[in-house]
């Protein structure tokens, strides 16, 4: 599968990249919850390997940096950018590493048809803020998305912990409305029956560089204008 030029060169994402088109249709009205599921463990080699999502993988620096440090992981990161996602399929193509896959999708959308309990880590790194008041209702990170989050991640056991998710984000206001979301979530969820994660202190990926949160390209653009950072790992609660 080949795409435009991108600055004087063709950007291939074969065997890498997949796009909502490559996806088996949704099924129709009365259908079992489970009959919309993909599981996009089978896309890898090994789908018995420890598997983890990242939403919004820009040009994929941190799929790329840490998919070389843990080699018996599986990554799959969703784009909802075109450009991005092919940059990224691109990059790691030409890097041959075999276990990372994209997905060109809205992420929102896409996670709703992961099954239960498969994501070790869900990474979510300087989600699109969206500052205006109208548009909040776009961010990523709401109420829908930790409910998905929860269901998703691995339940732990024999000495596996729970999933993690684990979020950054350089804006203040959002900062504020997730910090909002997370109370929630870690004190008790509406109608949930108890907490539905641990709130723990964000550990930087062994990728990053001396000085780095996480290390996108996202993050080293906004730490050259000054900007600070908040993070947080939320775990899913053992029950």
């Amino acid at each position: 599968m080949s795409f435009g030029l991108a600055k004087g060169r063709e950007m291939d994402v074969s065997g890498i990249g997949r796009t909502r088109e490559d996806l088996p249709p949704l099924p129709g009205p009365g259908a079992p919850n489970h009959a919309q599921w993909i599981d996009p463990r089978a896309w890898f080699d090994d789908p018995s390997r420890p598997f983890e999502l990242e939403v919004g993988s820009g040009k994929g620096t941190f799929l790329i940096q840490q998919s070389v440090i843990q080699p018996q992981t599986n990554f799959l990161g969703i784009e909802y950018a075109g450009e991005f996602f092919r940059y990224a399929a691109d990059r790691i193509r030409r890097n041959q590493i075999a276990n990372v896959k994209l997905l060109y999708h809205d992420a929102t959308e896409f996670i709703r048809r992961v099954p239960d309990g498969i994501v070790t880590v869900l990474h979510l790194y300087f989600p699109d803020p969206w500052p205006k008041a109208r548009h909040h209702k776009r961010r990523s990170l709401n109420d829908a998305f930790l409910r998905e989050a929860h269901r998703m991640l691995i339940n732990g056991s024999g000495g596996v912990p729970p999933g993690e998710l684990r979020i950054v984000t350089d804006h203040p206001d959002y900062w504020e409305w997730m910090e909002e979301h997370f109370e929630k979530w870690t004190v008790g969820a509406p109608g949930e029956g108890g907490p539905r994660f641990e709130r723990l202190p964000f550990t930087s990926p062994d990728s990053a560089k001396e000085g780095e949160v996480v290390g996108t390209n996202f993050e080293r653009k906004y730490a050259r204008e000054g900007r600070a950072f908040n993070a947080v790992v939320l775990r899913k609660a053992a029950r």
